[in-house]
């Protein structure tokens, strides 16, 4: 059999498993800084991936070792049941992920769009409502997400979620998140002048406009109206002193990455044996 075949068989079998053993993961609260308790509703996205992750990576590290073709062959019984996770979960994340990108947006109030080079949608009808300081505060906010390549991040947080279907978990961790960007972004955008209330007239001008587009691709001004209460009135008080910030990617160079290499050099060494014994007993 050949070895990329067995090896996305395995793939879809044992991380389709461990994702949907992982995805009731509890959804935790943070503290700190709007801006840390981004970064902290970030992370608790990707944590239930990372078993998953490291299973991959012990895979391709006995497909690494492993002559093509090999001389095991998948049973019909292991294909059987593979095939539930390879459409279910897998199929069904990329196929929303590509509808996402390729669907039209429609009309768009303010927003900022672009995978990998962000740019700003910013309609004339909000233009004409607001005056020059309330638009300058909104691009402000979208400038923000452009600095950040939000788009980018919210299209690969709806993936991660689509992954973890069906738990509730999942979508509970993505609207938290979701919310505390927003929050991030408002209070980025006064840190660089913006003054709240500024920030606040324009966000409600495109409420009222109501043509904003919630699309995985773009990084609206609005974000989820349901949550426009509470930033309007965080926008209305005082700034808060700028706590002192720790880098985002320290958790994975200390701890994730690490891990993977080793999860790929155990795989690389033991993974025929166990890839041996799971035929065996599907056989």
């Amino acid at each position: 059999m050949e070895r990329e075949c067995l090896l996305s068989i395995l793939i879809a079998l044992l991380c389709g498993t461990t994702i949907l053993a992982c995805g009731w993961w509890p959804v935790h609260d943070g503290g700190g800084s709007v801006r840390h308790l981004e970064r902290f509703r970030w992370q608790q996205i990707w944590l239930p991936l990372v078993p998953a992750l490291i299973v991959a990576a012990c895979l391709s590290g006995w497909a690494l070792a492993e002559p093509d073709p090999t001389p095991e062959k998948a049973s019909i019984l292991l294909i059987l049941a593979s095939v539930p996770f390879a459409l279910l979960l897998f199929g069904r994340a990329a196929i929303r992920a590509v509808w996402s990108l390729v669907r039209e947006e429609g009309d768009v109030v303010t927003a900022t769009v672009g995978l990998l080079r962000p740019w700003i949608l910013f309609s004339p009808y909000l233009a004409k409502a607001l005056d020059d300081r309330t638009i300058e505060a909104a691009l402000a906010h979208e400038r923000a997400h452009a600095r950040h390549r939000d788009p980018l991040r919210i299209w690969l947080a709806q993936l991660a979620t689509d992954l973890q279907w069906p738990w509730p978990q999942a979508q509970k961790r993505l609207a938290l998140w979701s919310f505390a960007l927003e929050l991030a972004r408002d209070e980025e955008a006064r840190m660089s002048g913006v003054d709240g209330s500024d920030l606040a007239t324009a966000i409600l001008a495109s409420a009222r406009l109501g043509r904003q587009a919630i699309l995985p691709a773009n990084a609206a001004l609005i974000g989820d109206p349901s949550t426009l209460e509470e930033r309007i009135s965080r926008l209305l008080e005082p700034l808060p002193l700028e706590r002192p910030q720790t880098h985002t990617l320290t958790w994975i160079a200390v701890v994730v990455i690490p891990v993977l290499l080793g999860a790929i050099g155990f795989g690389s060494v033991f993974g025929e044996h166990i890839v041996r014994t799971l035929l065996e007993l599907s056989a």
